[in-house]
């Protein structure tokens, strides 16, 4: 037994199955490379879902968190820490905003979301106790807590966690007409649309153009908060800041995490204006390690890095060549479809190559590490700091692979 089937056997026989990773134990990865516990390496297509933009032990954020690591690497939100107000200030600038409310993972931003959502509908928008209405799209991915599952359209997600959490309309993705008839259902009762502006779980579906325009003023016209998740599209990853400036859109609060943790620590936040985030007082709402020095010390080097605009760049450029290449497969026989933007694809492979399982465990037969989504659907999203070079041999191994 090799090291790596013995690390596998171990975790198989004491952590829950929640998840169905592909065999291979990484040990050691620098840039866009990964090793494993026997010595082989591989090519890292998937970047942590997006967490991991500015690849591995990316030499700034390690310094940034060795030397907060000397420091202090908590004190709860029951004090202040000398790294609080700077991490505010400048993540809210970048983002074109306000405020912000820290917190850890993806997930609870989104939570944090829609209870701000629904506070901002009691407290300044009227809306009757207990009768606010979010409007969501269908084949969302935001998280698997509780909430995020009662508005998801995965059976897979939301299978045996019931009773689900109401509140939610679902409509189809990038539909205007559906989400405008949402909101006018609920009339006044809507207080917020939570898209995101490119789904990537989905298999990074990009929704038609000029619907992000098309929700931003129907909520500006409604007096509804659009909530972008750029989880997964911010911070580089689409080659803008921000997927939702594509279309020059500004929308009243951001969910961020992943990439704003570096890949170091899990960092997320919600950002929006004054007004809409100023509606907490203490107590209402919190995270024992939500902003904490480490955290933000980190988020901060990333702010610094992404304010160069070399990242953003890097996604554009690359991103154009991996979709010229990608695209260029299309109509040969093996794949059906490519969709995305800047270093981010979704291609649909015809079913009788493989399964996206089988053509994942393919590619990482042959040094490639992806991720299928939803039948054959394989996401392709190295980190922004990948070579063309290495990206132009990670491709040749999937034609390859196509091609067997």
């Amino acid at each position: 037994m090799s090291t790596s089937e013995g690390l596998i056997a171990a975790a198989e026989a004491r952590s829950a199955h929640n998840y169905h990773p592909l065999p291979v134990v990484i040990a050691s990865a620098e840039g866009a490379w990964m090793t494993d516990a026997d010595g082989r390496r591989y090519l890292d297509m998937l970047a942590g879902y997006s967490a991991l933009n500015f690849g591995h032990g990316n030499e700034r954020l390690v310094n940034a968190a060795k030397a907060q690591l000397d420091r202090v690497t908590l004190t709860s939100r029951a004090f202040y820490h000398d790294r609080f107000g700077d991490f505010c200030e400048q993540l809210a600038e970048l983002c074109g905003m306000e405020m912000v409310l820290p917190m850890n993972t993806g997930a609870e931003a989104v939570e944090t979301a829609v209870k701000t959502a629904r506070k901002w509908g009691y407290r300044s928008k009227g809306v009757p106790d207990g009768q606010a209405k979010i409007i969501v799209a269908d084949n969302n991915f935001h998280g698997r807590t509780t909430t995020i599952v009662s508005f998801s359209t995965d059976a897979e997600a939301r299978a045996d966690f019931g009773p689900y959490t109401p509140g939610f309309e679902i409509v189809p993705y990038g539909d205007l007409a559906a989400l405008e008839a949402a909101i006018d259902e609920h009339g006044d009762n809507t207080v917020a649309v939570l898209l995101e502006p490119i789904q990537g779980e989905a298999g990074v579906l990009v929704p038609p153009s000029g619907y992000l325009a098309g929700v931003r003023e129907l909520t500006r016209q409604r007096n509804v908060l659009f909530i972008a998740d750029e989880i997964q599209s911010g911070l580089g990853r689409t080659g803008a800041t921000f997927a939702c400036e594509h279309e020059g859109v500004l929308p009243d609060m951001y969910v961020l995490g992943k990439a704003l943790g570096g890949g170091v620590v899990p960092v997320s936040a919600v950002v929006s204006s004054r007004e809409v985030l100023g509606v907490y007082r203490p107590g209402e709402h919190g995270s024992t390690f939500g902003g904490n020095p480490l955290a933000c010390a980190v988020a901060l080097e990333v702010v610094a890095m992404l304010r160069t605009g070399e990242y953003q760049q890097r996604a554009k450029e690359l991103g154009e060549h991996l979709h010229r290449e990608l695209g260029a497969l299309v109509g040969g026989g093996a794949v059906r479809e490519v969709r995305g933007r800047g270093l981010w694809a979704g291609v649909d492979v015809d079913p009788a190559h493989g399964t996206g399982r089988e053509l994942s465990e393919k590619l990482m037969q042959r040094g490639v590490l992806v991720k299928d989504t939803h039948g054959s659907t394989i996401r392709i999203a190295p980190p922004l700091v990948v070579s063309e070079q290495d990206l132009d041999w990670g491709l040749e191994q999937f034609r390859a692979v196509l091609g067997s």
